[in-house]
């Protein structure tokens, strides 16, 4: 090093960086460069640790941590937060508690955060009860609960429908609850459809001083949304405009979605409009909300001059708006420029998802073109998408009704040897085109066969005689 010693500051800021942008080993080699020449602290050990945890290499960063030890240094609490909260992180929760037991040998004192961690993993991975014990451990070290722990319980009950049991925890709290504590209790109230005990909330919640915030009434839009009730939606957004807060992407996205559903598109787009006004960019997915509603009224022409814009508007298009004007084209009958999507999209570089191969191979179908939608289905089978039972249901179904049921048959088989397992449709259309075909004796043989072997359902087998599948 010609008598050079590297700076710890900038070899750790060095390392953290190389193990962001995936190169490991570099990281590995000025980390052994800062133990040779150089002198690393603790901070120069936890990025390394930081980062073989965040590449799930847990034994790497062990082996760091022992040499760590071995050069003098103690692993401190910030060490031990990484590999707790990287194992918790992907849910590994009984190592990350035996790290905490390895942390407590070591005489080294927990924080508040490393409990917060464990809470919220044992809340997501284990039970409730086991988390509230942690909370109990955590007070009785003297380390008090901050508003992050109280979210993450919170949050955690609502998420496992435990909304009364948070209700009862927020209540019995010493301190006043955050305006985020009772976000996360009326979310939670609100999923459940549970209006009346929401409204009572709010009304507890402004009685002590907390005034509904931008996420108080998105929480209101996206639940009043969801329930079918936009226009009680608009009604909030207005009074929210009235009291000074101006709405955000989360309040315009759900109005935005619930229109276009109702196939107001019109209405969905003047909410765009307003969106933009407000100064929040529409995202690539209220633009293929809009022009998937539009294609659905017949409109496809005015869906394509949308989405023409896209690329000026800063929302280059992905897979699902490439899917949406390619179904939209060919039902229309334009399948040159349906076509003419498929080979935009790729020359752009999008790659095709599993629902452009399935509306592909469905589209074909329709038009009596089996053979090339097989030939999808087996392109299918060699890209990254492998077929899914709907992919093999869509081909089934053009073949049935082609009448080539020995060709089902054989897709069946091909369908059953890549491991993906018929379900009920599956069976259902065999039958039924064994018996469209006119073999009425061997649908009903099979359709016996399938019950005895619960592959269907004994109230589809009697459907299935009722649509005279069986009758000759």
């Amino acid at each position: 090093m010609n008598g050079y010693k590297p700076d710890v500051i900038l070899c750790t800021k060095l390392i953290k960086c190389l193990f962001t942008s995936k190169r490991t080993e570099k990281a590995v080699r000025v980390m052994e460069i800062l133990e040779q020449y150089g002198e690393p602290d603790s901070f120069a050990y936890n990025a390394v640790i930081s980062g073989f945890c965040r590449s799930d290499r847990f034994d790497a960063a062990n082996r760091v941590i022992l040499r760590m030890k071995y050069r003098g240094f103690s692993p401190d609490v910030v060490t031990y937060n990484i590999l707790i909260g990287s194992l918790c992180a992907r849910g590994k929760l009984d190592l990350a508690l035996k790290v905490m037991d390895q942390l407590l040998e070591d005489n080294c004192n927990p924080t508040v955060i490393t409990y917060t961690i464990l809470i919220e993993a044992t809340i997501i991975h284990g039970s409730i009860d086991d988390a509230m014990r942690l909370l109990d451990e955590m007070m009785s070290r003297g380390l008090q609960p901050d508003m992050y722990t109280y979210n993450v319980i919170v949050r955690g009950m609502c998420k496992r429908g435990l909304v009364d049991r948070a209700f009862e925890f927020v209540s019995n709290l010493n301190t006043t609850p955050s305006l985020n504590l009772y976000n996360l209790l009326l979310k939670g109230l609100l999923n459940e459809g549970r209006w009346e005990a929401g409204e009572r909330l709010m009304s507890d919640m402004i009685v002590k001083g907390c005034e509904p915030n931008i996420v108080t009434y998105s929480v209101l839009i996206s639940s009043l949304c969801r329930d079918g009730k936009a226009g009680e939606a608009v009604d909030v957004l207005r009074v929210m405009k009235e009291r000074g807060l101006n709405p955000d992407a989360y309040c315009y996205d759900p109005l935005i979605s619930a229109f276009c559903k109702e196939g107001k598109v019109d209405l969905a787009i003047g909410f765009v409009d307003d969106m933009i006004s407000a100064g929040w960019l529409p995202d690539i997915v209220n633009y293929n909300t809009i022009m998937g509603s539009l294609c659905k009224k017949g409109r496809a022409d005015e869906a394509l001059n949308i989405f023409k814009k896209l690329e000026e508007v800063g929302c280059p298009p992905n897979a699902s708006s490439y899917n949406t004007m390619f179904g939209a084209l060919w039902s229309s009958g334009d399948k040159i420029r349906a076509l003419g999507m498929i080979l935009e999209m790729l020359s752009n570089g999008v790659d095709p998802d599993r629902i452009t191969y399935n509306s592909l191979i469905s589209s074909l179908c329709r038009d009596g073109m089996v053979d090339e939608a097989i030939g999808l289905l087996v392109d299918m089978e060699r890209s990254e998408w492998q077929p899914t039972v709907i992919s093999y249901n869509i081909v089934l179904l053009g073949l049935c009704k082609a009448h080539r049921i020995v060709d089902a048959i054989e897709v069946l088989a091909v369908m059953v040897d890549n491991g993906c397992q018929p379900n009920e449709t599956t069976y259902t259309l065999l039958v039924e085109g064994v018996g469209y075909a006119g073999w009425r004796s061997y649908a009903v043989e099979l359709a016996k066969s399938l019950v005895s072997m619960n592959a269907i359902s004994q109230d589809l087998f009697r459907r299935l005689q009722k649509q005279n599948h069986f009758r000759a």
